[in-house]
């Protein structure tokens, strides 16, 4: 091999890039010196641009296809080189390629909570997070303004300052359209569209293309999402009437599948009280000027008696009543029982309740029978 040749094969004659990484948005062909030989062949594949750039100026571009390099095709870079026509000699310049592919799936979010003024909560505090995905749209713009000497230019370089515009417009969005937070789901896609379309202004500066900007959530603190599936769930209850109701039964049931735990008298008391309440709910007066339907018009008779005093006893186990005071005794009270009615603090034994005791009284003794004639 001579002396020729082997400068020769210092000579860059095919000129290409496969981008195995995914994310490469510009590369700047590596070429170690090495002097690109008139002729060569260019390679630019679909999604591709490649820029050459002379001594910091930028020169000639070329999109998708295979060229052969001539002064014919690079008129920018000839005239930047003074070449002649039909100049043939191997040149000096760097090719930078840059991926025109769209980039997706690269994420944004909120790393401290937006405050905003709600119509309908007042003043509340939201997060949000999606994702987004960007184009290069002028690669001479791109290289000027951020690529400029990085020979590998990432998404992980730009993405932080993306998200931070879209940060930026996404709250001033929200501020100023007033959308009830109630209704802020119903319109992910029309807010994305012009948060989107909002911010094409600030990319283009920078030769890049926000292609599309989903919005996948928007949550609240967890003490107010909390609150409001409260709110929800007595949306759904509607009737509160039916609601006290359905809750009584229930723990009169507890109560039921445990009679020997906590206190009896209390559990007993709280039940009459919790009845006493649900009594006075399905007998609330209609309001002024509308009939009751219960009671469609004025009794003509005298008003019903007091209610008498409920007593409860406690025989075998078992709680049992009310029982008026006349029943009591018919229903297994000795004095030994154990007893209760509203307004006493605990069961007591019938022998120690006051009002009872008329109840054991040994009976009067028969009358003497007549004197004999």
């Amino acid at each position: 091999m001579g002396l020729f040749d082997k400068i020769s094969n210092q000579f860059i004659d095919i000129i290409e890039w496969l981008d195995p990484s995914q994310d490469t948005i510009a590369y700047r062909f590596e070429r170690f010196q090495n002097e690109i030989k008139m002729g060569a062949q260019l390679t630019v594949r679909p999604g591709q641009v490649a820029v050459f750039v002379n001594e910091g100026s930028v020169a000639d571009q070329f999109g998708p296809g295979r060229y052969r390099l001539e002064t014919q095709n690079l008129p920018i870079l000839a005239t930047l080189k003074g070449w002649p026509y039909g100049f043939n000699s191997p040149f000096k310049a760097e090719v930078i390629f840059f991926n025109t592919k769209v980039f997706t799936n690269l994420k944004w979010g909120t790393s401290n909570a937006i405050t905003i003024r709600d119509p309908e909560l007042g003043p509340v505090r939201l997060r949000a997070y999606g994702s987004y995905s960007i184009r290069v749209a002028d690669a001479r713009l791109l290289l000027e303004e951020l690529v400029s000497t990085d020979g590998l230019y990432q998404t992980d370089e730009i993405s932080d300052h993306i998200r931070n515009m879209i940060v930026s417009a996404f709250a001033s969005w929200v501020g100023s359209d007033q959308t009830p937070v109630f209704d802020l789901a119903a319109n992910y896609q029309v807010m994305g569209q012009q948060v989107r379309q909002a911010m094409q202004a600030e990319m283009q500066p920078f030769g890049l293309e926000l292609q599309q900007l989903l919005i996948e959530n928007i949550s609240l603190p967890p003490e107010v999402e909390a609150a409001l599936d409260k709110r929800a769930s007595m949306g759904l209850l509607g009737n509160m009437q039916q609601y006290a109701q359905y809750q009584a039964a229930n723990a009169v049931e507890k109560s039921a599948e445990n009679p020997g735990g906590g206190n009896p008298g209390l559990d007993l008391g709280v039940g009459i009280a919790m009845g006493q309440q649900l009594a006075g709910a399905m007998n609330t007066p209609a309001p002024v000027g509308q009939p009751s339907q219960a009671q469609p018009g004025p009794a003509s008779g005298p008003p019903p008696p007091m209610p008498v005093a409920s007593w409860y006893i406690t025989r075998e186990g078992q709680n049992l009543g009310p029982y008026s005071l006349e029943q009591l005794v018919p229903n297994g009270l000795t004095t030994d029982t154990y007893v209760w009615r509203a307004g006493m603090a605990d069961w007591q034994a019938a022998n120690t309740v006051a009002e009872l005791q008329s109840l054991f009284s040994p009976p009067a003794p028969p009358p003497p029978p007549p004197p004999m004639s």
